[in-house]
């Protein structure tokens, strides 16, 4: 897919929270689908392949030790652990030093996804949320039946995400709690 065709859409619901020490970024998204589809495409290698940021040497949907490999190009790896998991609504794992907590509700449209992402680096969470709204625009698509591949790096540059990284940052330096 080139630049021109992909479109972001709006932003998501966004909150930046401190303790402190640590930065959490919450990241609030309603996908069509149901909460067992959304949580093969967290979970599976093959699927989170298409659309992550990052390869898993192993499925996540259990509980131990990982290795996460950054698509980016650079063939970044980073340990992780999943620290817990109750398939379809709850997987929380390390990447790196950072953590990600996803939580998936069912409702009537299909999923209400919550991610947790958190980090030491504030700086850090408006660039998340505009990368994690790019790799899920694309897992949609791949949840729609439309794979268009992960947009990492360069690609997601191509792809708005400056605009999005402005739009975020603007949204969470008012939505601090």
């Amino acid at each position: 897919m080139n630049a021109e065709e992909f479109e972001p859409g709006p932003l998501a619901d966004v909150e930046y929270r401190t303790d402190g020490k640590r930065a959490t970024l919450v990241f609030v998204r309603q996908l069509r689908h149901p909460p067992t589809k959304v949580w093969a495409a967290l979970t599976d290698p093959a699927r989170l392949r298409q659309w992550s940021p990052f390869v898993s040497d192993r499925n996540l949907a259990t509980v131990g030790e990982a290795t996460l490999t950054m698509i980016d190009g650079q063939d970044t790896t980073l340990p992780a652990k999943v620290l817990r998991s109750e398939p379809p609504t709850l997987l929380e794992y390390t990447w790196g030093e950072d953590v990600l907590r996803w939580q998936l509700e069912s409702i009537e449209q299909g999923t209400r996804l919550t991610l947790h992402h958190t980090t030491d680096d504030p700086t850090m969470v408006a660039k998340a949320a505009a990368g994690w709204h790019i790799c899920l625009v694309v897992a949609e698509r791949l949840l729609d039946g439309h794979p268009i591949g992960p947009i990492v790096g360069e690609n997601a540059m191509k792809c708005g995400w400056q605009d999005l990284h402005d739009a975020y940052a603007q949204v969470l330096t008012t939505a601090k709690t």
